[in-house]
């Protein structure tokens, strides 16, 4: 019996490493496409041929790729964003859509609140003057007593709020769903999204990208922050409208952004997000740690295994599916 084909895209897993020896335990033959930025559908189509399932990356699944691969089984992602699988057409083809919850949610916290303290106390300016030869201050802004306003109070959400915390930051919270003991036991008030927003000295996102969160922080909503507030993105580069915060920023309208998320990835080299002094571009790095990717694809080839045998994954996103195949 010819054994379960297996594909890995997401960029830091390799051959012979942990991951690799766990799948190919469980009987399954692993094949490397590692994710590149801007893979069409028809590319996808074409790395999924004879694949029954795989660990991948941001890679767009859509109707078309379900159609075009009609036999994979299993789409389990490292990390807990989905946007990029069409999840009804999945459930439509038999196909289980899987994440990785909790795998990465206090790295990705600590990088969102390293953005937030790089705004706070200018860092990057701070760090940078002295190796260039000069000895220019950079003044920045203290954190107990200033307010944090955190869209999308989730396990990442929850863990910057507790940070802020404890930096003594008074701690505001927007998510449609309201976790009223950890609020009450951590001190942080949930607020409509447009209090938060005209309230806040630093704006941090950790929200899911839908339908309903795409470009939530657009013109009208960015006008609505403090002169001197700091934006913070961790999440999903589509949450904000990249254009508005561009003419946001480049007009001096809010102090700053830290960005670690891009609508487009990689950002293109011609991005005018590139030419502004008060922003901080990272390139997608927030859950990048040897804890937090060790256990990304454990569990992750987990999920891959517990499908192929027929068993329940962990974290799958389309409970109900049948799986057909």
């Amino acid at each position: 019996m010819a054994k379960p084909q297996v594909l890995l895209t997401s960029f830091w897993l390799k051959s012979g490493d942990e991951v690799d020896r766990k799948l190919q335990e469980a009987g399954c033959e692993t094949v490397y496409n590692l994710w590149h930025g801007g893979r069409t559908e028809d590319e996808m189509i074409e790395i999924l041929q004879g694949i029954d399932g795989g660990i991948f990356s941001i890679d767009p699944f859509t109707q078309k790729v379900f159609d075009g691969a009609p036999q994979i089984k299993v789409v389990s992602r490292t990390g807990v964003g989905y946007d990029a699988v069409n999840v009804p057409s999945a459930t439509e083809h038999g196909v289980a859509v899987c994440i990785t919850p909790g795998a990465n949610n206090r790295a990705v916290a600590d990088f969102a609140f390293a953005l937030l303290l790089a705004c706070a106390r200018r860092l990057l300016e701070n760090l940078t003057v002295v190796p260039r030869g000069g000895w220019k201050r950079a003044v920045g802004k203290d954190l107990p007593g200033s307010t944090i306003g955190i869209i999308g109070l989730g396990s990442i959400g929850k863990e910057v709020a507790k940070r802020a915390r404890g930096f003594d930051m008074k701690v505001l919270a927007y998510d449609i769903y309201q976790d009223a003991a950890f609020a009450a036991a951590h001190q942080v008030t949930y607020v409509p999204l447009e209090e938060l927003l005209r309230k806040s000295d630093f704006v941090t996102i950790h929200t899911f990208l839908n339908e309903e969160t795409h470009h939530l922080i657009n013109a009208e909503r960015l006008a609505m922050m403090k002169p001197k507030a700091y934006l913070i993105n961790t999440a999903r580069g589509p949450i904000v409208d990249e254009e508005a915060l561009y003419q946001v920023l480049k007009k001096k309208k809010i102090a700053g952004a830290a960005l670690d998320v891009f609508a487009m990835e990689p950002l293109q080299a011609d991005s005018p997000l590139r030419t502004l002094d008060n922003v901080y571009l990272a390139p997608h790095a927030a859950g990048q740690t040897e804890d937090a990717m060790k256990a990304m694809g454990r569990i992750a080839a987990d999920n891959v295994i517990a499908v192929l045998k027929g068993e329940k994954p962990l974290g799958c996103v389309n409970k109900d599916v049948v799986l057909k195949k």
